[in-house]
């Protein structure tokens, strides 16, 4: 080794063990970088980011200038949306811009990167930076799917270094290296093992794809690199010098992989209509969304159980730049921000809140609260107990517009498609009529019968609580409420309870969800009133009871009288001189 390369790999080992203790990034201040955001937007982007507030005076100090009321909140917390973001994609767009490869010698990579290394290529790789629109679902513990809109970009880094060997001298012969070619030849996105979009090569590719009719696949970003050195033989022969030329070539594949889930709805509504003339909306899907609106102008609307946030992929906070002799740790010039979805503890909600839509059923699937898929640094309203996924929601208005339905997705800009239920989508929605009648009573208990039927047809209603829909079935779900309890009534619409405290007892039949049935019906009450006077028996039983109640106080009454007629009215009372 020569002092010269004894000294760069001295310097380079210094530089190594200087910046190789560089710790995790901390984002952009907003409004720092010209990233297509304004201060208030880039504030929002950082929910990975530690929460540690400070002051306005503090902050003033500190950077000498005045944030933001935005900002400001940022700062101790983190923010979140109803609906994805598109802050996420334009950051990522343009930071993308500002990631530069290393040059020929000099590999650039993120600390993830999966490396490859050749004969003389070395530190190769192909790393996925982000693929847009997405959103990350949190769905529950070990399940993170990441979504992807049918049709849209991934971006990726491509970088290598190329080892071009020493040269060397024996005797009279001189052997020298050199690079003449190095390229990206092609890159290239697959869907599984099916190429669906290449780009010429780039260090930086943007591929623009089309996914249609496929639920799930594996997304790979792949680069073919190549390189080409020239050796050159020198020969001293005394009177001449022979040279003997010759070429090495070298190609090296690099790839990175990654699962999504191709996120492409379609929505199948199904309508009612209450007797008073409101009307009824409910939609199913196999999928997590977002929620969907009821007028043209998006003023009335229902959203399920998520909520969304913003947060950088940290394994891009830092870059590796590794050369023939070295590598070093830098902060990266270049970031990208993904949207998540997650379960709210405010849960599904109906828009305008006081005077909108009625939000009249949620149905899916229980689900173990996803809190241990979030990660650090991370303060949102996420749930932290078991809930239940709002793959359907059904609700109530006064107006409902069908043709401005639209379905919105969990992911930005994708919404479902429309399209009729095999069974037709409307939905009968009758009165229903409760009775209730004593038909046994007794001084300690009375026996109810309730009775449900068809409002219109006189039919009996049959409820069975432990039915479980979405859309479709046979079995009538619902039960009737009464002194505490539930019931449910039999084929013949028929139920008995028992009752053993006087009262006026209301009941009231809660059907179930008219998209589990057609026809369905709506809610009724029914009043019966019980007291145990109400019987002969009762009375008797009344009338025995306050008898021996009062038979201490006529002994007492009796002994009385009988003691002032045997002492007489002077004994007991002194008269007048």
């Amino acid at each position: 080794m020569s002092h010269r390369e004894l000294s760069v790999l001295m310097v380079g080992l210094l530089v190594t063990s200087l910046v190789t203790g560089i710790v995790a990034a901390d984002p952009p201040r907003p409004g720092t970088e010209g990233n297509g955001l304004t201060e208030n937007e880039s504030a929002t982007l950082w929910s990975r980011d530690v929460d540690n507030y400070i002051s306005q005076e503090e902050y003033r100090q500190r950077y000498g200038e005045n944030r933001s009321a935005v900002h400001q909140v940022a700062n101790g917390t983190d923010i979140t949306f109803k609906r994805p973001p598109e802050t996420a994609a334009t950051w990522t767009r343009n930071d993308f811009e500002d990631l530069d490869a290393g040059g020929a010698d000099t590999s650039v990579h993120p600390p993830h990167a999966d490396l490859k290394d050749g004969l003389f290529i070395e530190d190769a790789h192909a790393t996925i930076f982000g693929v847009q629109p997405s959103t990350r679902g949190h769905l529950e513990s070990g399940e993170t799917p990441l979504y992807i809109a049918p049709n849209g970009t991934m971006r990726g880094f491509v970088d290598y270094r190329v080892r071009v060997p020493n040269g060397s001298s024996s005797g009279n012969t001189t052997i020298e290296w050199s690079l003449t070619e190095h390229e990206i030849e092609e890159v290239r996105l697959k869907k599984d093992s099916e190429t669906i979009a290449t780009q010429d090569g780039t260090h930086t590719p943007a591929l623009d794809y089309q996914i249609e009719d496929d639920w799930s696949a594996n997304l790979t970003l792949e680069a073919e690199i190549s390189i080409r050195l020239k050796k050159t033989v020198r020969t001293d022969l005394g009177d001449r010098t022979d040279v003997d030329v010759t070429y090495r070539t070298e190609s090296r594949n690099v790839s990175d992989s990654i699962a999504v889930e191709i996120y492409d709805l379609s929505a199948s509504p199904y309508y009612a209509e209450y007797p008073n003339g409101d009307a009824g909306v409910a939609i199913f899907q196999s999928r997590p969304w977002q929620g969907y609106t009821l007028t043209e102008g998006g003023e009335a609307r229902v959203r399920g159980v998520w909520r969304f946030y913003t947060a950088r992929n940290t394994n891009w906070d830092t870059l590796v730049r590794s050369n023939r002799t070295a590598s070093a740790t830098v902060q990266s010039d270049a970031i990208p921000v993904s949207v998540h979805a997650y379960p709210s503890r405010i849960g599904p909600r109906a828009e305008p809140v006081r005077d909108g839509p009625e939000l009249i059923d949620t149905w899916g699937t229980d689900s173990p609260s996803p809190v241990g898929t979030i990660g650090e640094n991370i303060n949102i309203d996420i749930v932290n107990q078991s809930y239940t996924t709002t793959y359907g929601v059904a609700v109530r208005a006064e107006n409902v517009d069908r043709e401005a339905l639209q379905v919105a997705g969990i992911v930005r800009g994708v919404n479902a498609s429309i399209a009729e239920p095999d069974r037709g989508s409307e939905r009968q929605l009758r009165r229903s009529n409760l009775t209730v009648g004593v038909i046994k009573q007794n001084q300690s208990q009375a026996t109810l019968r309730f009775e449900l039927r068809d409002n219109q047809t006189g039919a009996p209603i049959t409820l069975d609580e432990s039915r479980q829909y979405p859309i479709g079935g046979t079995t009538r779900n619902g039960y009737i409420t009464v002194a505490d309890q539930r019931v449910e009534t039999n084929a013949s619409g028929v139920a008995i309870v028992t009752i053993d405290e006087p009262g006026i007892y209301t009941a009231r039949y809660h059907p179930g969800s008219w998209l589990g049935h057609d026809p369905a019906y709506v809610s009724d009450t029914a009043t019966a009133r019980w007291h145990p006077l109400g019987t002969i028996d009762g009375w008797f039983a009344f009338l025995v009871e306050v008898g021996w109640q009062l038979i201490p106080f006529i002994v007492m009454f009796y002994a009385g009288r009988h003691l002032l007629r045997m002492l007489g009215p002077d004994d007991i009372f002194d008269s007048n001189p």
